[in-house]
């Protein structure tokens, strides 16, 4: 039989060789910290116009990637680390993450929807992107209602009734969907152009040029292993995934989840906080096995948590979807035909979100089963 790799955090792994105690922790965190400030240099080099170069991008996406390990570090092992140090910086990071995270999400969500909408209207050309549509999607008025009219019309000789209401309608919500995404994403490039320059990130940056060389670890960090805080991390992710409706995962339609669809109430799905909060846990967990393994991070790669992230970052971006579907779909006075396909939009994306649910599920139960 081969031979197994055992996770770091097990307690099997502790008779393997030395403990891992806060030494390593300090190697990591130091690691992470000098990722960040390699990062923030490469930003401030490559510059960033008004949407940014490909450089400038890629460096916010290393700079996120270490700000979430540090905070993931000092939240973990906090008990190892100076308490107040860590309280006042955990939110820091957790800013400046979120903040440049908006940008490429809302790009993200939009190239997602214009896809589906692609993929449901069976049209030759994305929706939104092309002159015709954004024009038509800017006349999605009272006006705009008769352009519907007539461009039904013309559809209804070529396809089905609803296939062609669909086509029309897709034209002009992606149009819509368009101007609404690429606003926000505007909006938060923006917004994290003035972070970036603002006193509260050359605070952060400072802060984390001092962990570079100094981690603030208390008196006993040194002589205390790292993997019961560690093992407490997947003990945390485990007990959010006992409590996740895993039988409802199952089924390959949760009609429950429509229920709050496109309804008046805006606030998130009440489905999905659980699903979300399980993805954070599962990143922890995740971390802290890499900084367990050494000051690079170098665990040994978990196919199944790999496959497990990747689902419930599918199920993040399917929500969001959803949500940015009904959203547009609350425009006042949009047309019946933009707002149809725009309900199945959403509908697509809540089955998007069953799907990626489902398949968590599968992969969390093959590893309950194989440990078992």
């Amino acid at each position: 039989m081969a031979q197994q790799h055992l996770d770091p955090t097990d307690p099997r792994s502790r008779h393997a060789g030395a403990a891992p105690t806060g030494d390593v922790l300090a190697g990591y965190l130091r690691a992470q910290a000098t990722e960040f400030l390699r990062a923030l240099r490469l930003h401030r080099e490559t510059g960033s116009g008004a949407s940014g170069s490909e450089g400038s991008a890629e460096a916010a996406r290393a700079l996120r990637r270490s700000a979430r390990r540090i905070s993931a570090g000092l939240h973990t092992f906090q008990p190892l680390l100076d308490s107040d140090w860590c309280e006042a910086m955990r939110p820091e990071l957790a800013w400046v993450s979120g903040t440049l995270a908006m940008e490429h999400a809302y790009t993200a969500r939009l190239e997602r929807l214009l896809t589906a909408l692609h993929r449901l209207s069976g049209s030759t050309t994305l929706p939104g992107q092309t002159a015709g549509a954004v024009a038509v999607g800017r006349a999605d008025s009272p006006a705009g209602t008769r352009a519907d009219s007539a461009a039904g019309g013309r559809a209804a000789p070529a396809a089905a009734p609803e296939r062609g209401n669909l086509t029309v309608g897709a034209a002009k919500a992606g149009a819509l969907l368009d101007r609404q995404l690429t606003l926000a994403r505007t909006r938060a490039h923006s917004t994290a152009l003035q972070a970036l320059g603002s006193s509260r990130f050359h605070a952060v940056a400072d802060k984390v040029a001092v962990l570079a060389s100094e981690v603030p670890l208390t008196g006993a960090a040194s002589g205390t292993d790292l993997r019961p805080l560690a093992d407490a991390a997947r003990g945390r992710l485990t007990d959010a995934v006992t409590a996740l409706p895993l039988v409802t995962a199952g089924s390959p339609y949760n009609a429950a989840a429509l229920v709050h669809g496109l309804s008046p109430d805006t606030v998130p799905h009440p489905q999905d906080a659980p699903w979300h909060q399980v993805r954070l846990l599962l990143r922890l967990h995740r971390y802290a096995r890499e900084a367990v393994s050494g000051p690079k991070g170098n665990a040994v790669v978990d196919l199944r948590l790999l496959s497990a992230g990747r689902a419930l970052n599918r199920h993040r971006d399917a929500s969001e979807a959803a949500a940015a579907a009904a959203q547009a779909a609350r425009t006042p006075r949009i047309a019946p035909a933009t707002a149809y396909a725009l309900g199945v939009l959403h509908a697509d994306q809540r089955h998007e979100v069953e799907a990626a649910r489902f398949a968590f599920q599968q992969c969390w139960q093959k590893e309950t089963v194989r440990t078992s």
